[in-house]
């Protein structure tokens, strides 16, 4: 696998403008070190696109395709942070949107599923994962709130829309002693995240932060 975010050498402004970003993830949080290889090889001006796309090292979250937002990258790295991902693992991340979080995972995964319920976001990440070269990514269009049962069980399960609880049927593809992380909420103003861990009998969840993300919604999208 190539390093994704490899290239010709960059213009001395855009390179300090990734190394502010490195020390903005640091400064919020994430200080996990595979976790900050994985964000510095992955650039996320790849997956901002248009207007925006002169402010994809500020840490905010940003519109894309569908009506649906890239995450803020602090956000990003503490989500991935508490999955506590391993090289072996296998993980579903639910709501591709621009593709950007699930090439974060390629790279600390043995193997990602991403799915969403807009077509032209999976097929404009599919794309672009094909670009950088990241095989281990399988990209679909599904109803994320239902998860991939054909392919559970996930070590790792990561949703990065909100739902008033964690989805029954996440909860029943996650493997003893895996790991899900989700913002749940009842509204858009009032989210938290949540660690949740199946155990041998029930689970264990953990608030983490608040946030504040898009809401998981049901069924396919239009486009």
């Amino acid at each position: 696998m190539t390093a994704a975010g490899d290239g010709p050498e960059e213009p001395d402004g855009l390179a300090e403008r990734k190394m502010r970003f490195l020390f903005a993830l640091r400064s919020r949080g994430v200080t996990d070190p595979r976790v900050l290889m994985a964000m510095e090889r992955i650039d996320r001006g790849r997956f901002v696109r248009g207007v925006f796309a002169d402010r994809a090292y500020e840490d905010m979250p940003l519109p894309i395709a569908c009506g649906q937002t890239i995450s803020q990258p602090s956000v990003v790295g503490l989500m991935t942070q508490a999955l506590a991902v391993t090289p072996r693992d296998k993980v579903l991340e639910v709501g591709t949107g621009s593709g950007y979080q699930a090439a974060v995972l390629s790279l600390l995964a043995r193997r990602v599923y991403t799915v969403d319920r807009h077509r032209r976001l999976v097929r404009e990440a599919a794309d672009l994962f094909a670009t950088l070269d990241l095989t281990n990514i399988t990209a679909l269009t599904a109803d994320g709130s239902f998860g991939l049962p054909e392919q559970a069980p996930f070590d790792r399960i990561l949703v990065t829309a909100a739902a008033e609880d964690p989805p029954g049927p996440l909860l029943a593809q996650l493997k003893i002693g895996g790991i899900m992380v989700l913002p749940v909420g009842q509204s858009d103003t009032v989210q938290s995240l949540i660690k949740v861990t199946r155990l041998d009998r029930g689970f264990d969840y953990e608030e983490l932060r608040p946030v504040r993300f898009v809401p998981l919604v049901e069924g396919l999208g239009q486009d």
